[in-house]
């Protein structure tokens, strides 16, 4: 399906049944336009065309020359094999539409994914895991009980029942004329009550026929509800959130799928093309948007409004320094200097030079009295000078005493 402009419109109208090549229903499936029911009604409303000519009958196989168009549009090559996990809510219909109108898996799907088809089905009140694909060949090859993929669920179940019953149903079921396969079910967990018993059981199958769990365990007398399924072959729910999609990397679809997938189809490169969790998502952009827009005009952004449960913020002065402490000492204000800058001169300048604006005055002398003149009021100097007071207690050359225990220097001579 590459558009050769040395084509001319007027060539083959693709080639008959017999032929090589791949049916243009399911050629245009894979390019992600409609899925095989709705490429039929296309090619019957006439707007499906090949090299210029409109397409009646959709039993027509292309070649790898041929130039497709829906509506007038040329339709590019189809893209390679891509798998996804997703975590389906309760409540979503596992259709592209509803006849009844109620949401549908494929409307709850986060925008900028390929046009994708479910591997399987889960109903309305199931939910965990769901595979979703780009390849309708993929997706049939997995749904086969001859892949041996292996399903695991959890139900949540009301009634009575021992291991020794759920032991039996290893060997298959026939319910209402349906055989069902081989199931596992053990019991995890067992409630008693007054009317019966909660439990849950784990259920293992590796098929995957319409409400096969639901039907089996009712079959003993167990109604189940609720009903989760946790892995599908090698892929588990793990920790994916409800409603959140995951794609897998290319490397794991080339292990795993190898022998299901041609190798023209098969996807090249280590990481998924798509990734709810960007390096650069929507919301992070937003993000920095607003934060330019602040950064512009400042005066615009306006405090964020209060939420119950939040530590309400201390109020702020007016100058931007907290308020002071009653009873504090307020710190001393120095008073700026008066004269001008420059009128101070250095102390080295000042010591050498005398202000000439004032009288020189003498410097203060203090007398210095002889030492052999008396002291005023007082007794004449002894024999060794008139600074030696006599000896306490009448004890001549006995030291003095220190001051008494109170403190404070003693009396004097």
């Amino acid at each position: 399906m590459v558009h050769d402009p040395l084509r001319t419109p007027g060539g083959d109208e693709g080639q008959s049944p017999e032929g090589g090549g791949e049916r243009i229903a399911k050629a245009l499936a894979r390019a992600g336009v409609a899925s095989r029911r709705e490429v039929e009604r296309l090619i019957a409303e006439g707007r499906v065309a090949i090299n210029g000519r409109t397409l009646t009958t959709p039993a027509i196989r292309i070649e790898a020359g041929d130039i497709l168009t829906v509506d007038g549009e040329v339709v590019g090559d189809a893209e390679p094999v891509r798998l996804f996990r997703y975590h389906k809510p309760s409540g979503l219909v596992t259709s592209h539409k509803d006849p009844q109108g109620r949401p549908t898996v494929f409307q709850a799907l986060p925008p900028g994914l390929p046009r994708l088809i479910s591997v399987g089905r889960l109903d309305l009140a199931t939910e965990g895991l769901l595979l979703l694909t780009n390849d309708g060949g993929l997706a049939r090859s997995l749904e086969l009980p001859s892949t041996g993929l292996v399903r695991r669920y959890r139900a949540r179940a009301f009634g009575r029942i021992t291991q020794d019953r759920l032991d039996a149903l290893k060997s298959g079921v026939t319910v209402e004329g349906v055989r069902y396969g081989p199931i596992e079910a053990v019991i995890d967990k067992a409630r008693d009550g007054a009317s019966g018993a909660n439990l849950w059981i784990s259920v293992t199958l590796s098929e995957g026929k319409n409400r096969e769990v639901r039907k089996v365990l009712e079959s003993v007398g167990l109604k189940v509800n609720r009903l989760i399924r946790l892995a599908y072959g090698p892929f588990a729910l793990s920790t994916l959130p409800p409603g959140e999609i995951e794609e897998v990397g290319p490397r794991v679809i080339r292990e795993l799928f190898s022998d299901l997938i041609p190798p023209e189809d098969l996807p090249k490169g280590d990481k998924p093309k798509w990734s709810r969790r960007a390096p650069v998502s929507e919301k992070r952009r937003e993000g920095a948007g607003e934060a330019i827009v602040s950064a512009e005009a400042p005066e615009t952004r306006g405090r964020p409004a209060y939420k119950a449960g939040w530590a309400r913020p201390k109020p702020k002065p007016p100058g931007g320094r907290p308020p002071p402490k009653p009873g504090a000492r307020k710190p001393e204000s120095r008073k700026p200097d008066s004269r001008k800058p420059g009128s101070r001169k250095p102390d080295a300048e000042r010591a050498g030079k005398t202000d000439i604006s004032r009288p020189a005055t003498a410097p203060k002398v203090r007398p210095v009295k002889p030492s052999g003149s008396p002291p005023a009021g007082g007794r004449p100097p002894g024999p060794r000078g008139p600074n030696r007071s006599p000896s306490p207690a009448g004890r001549p050359g006995a030291p003095r005493k220190g001051p008494p225990k109170g403190g404070g220097r003693g009396p004097r001579g």
